[in-house]
């Protein structure tokens, strides 16, 4: 694991949650894995702050694909960030690949319109590089439709 502020690495204990933060351009991608719970919510949410003024907005992506489990820890955490972003007037909230459980999760406490949904972090971060490279579009800029995963499967979603 690599801590956010200086990237030297650290271990957790093999069911806690880890933690990886990689800065891009365009946008910083938080990729988490093993359990996220109660305990491991507080280093999340550090995680979360440590990066909030690496890119503009923020745009933050969320890789929540590997965690084994999770609790309301993490729609805590999401649902901070999008406060925050909603207080700014500013940011987006990317999550690839979320599992079913979590789609529905979100979909239940009224998340999900407010975040948007890719296929893999490459994606997220060539389409973010792509907008920004366009003259007169904004790099933070939220998309008319949101295209990604739909209950675990790969491709537009539907209305």
């Amino acid at each position: 694991m690599r801590t956010p502020p200086t990237g030297k690495a650290y271990y957790v204990a093999e069911n806690c949650v880890r933690i990886e933060t990689v800065r891009h351009v365009q946008c910083t991608v938080l990729r988490a894995s093993g359990e996220l719970d109660h305990a491991g919510r507080s280093r999340f949410s550090a995680h979360v702050a440590a990066v909030w003024d690496w890119t503009p907005g923020p745009v933050l992506v969320f890789d929540l694909a590997e965690l084994m489990f999770f609790d309301s820890s993490v729609i805590g955490v999401l649902a901070v960030a999008l406060q925050r972003m909603r207080a700014a007037e500013s940011g987006r909230v990317i999550l690839v690949r979320p599992s079913a459980h979590l789609l529905s999760v979100l979909r239940q406490t009224d998340l999900l319109p407010h975040v948007e949904l890719r296929g893999s972090v490459e994606e997220a971060v060539a389409e973010l590089m792509v907008r920004a490279a366009r003259p007169g579009v904004r790099a933070a800029a939220p998309e008319a439709g949101r295209r990604g995963v739909r209950d675990g499967v790969s491709g537009e979603e539907s209305a």
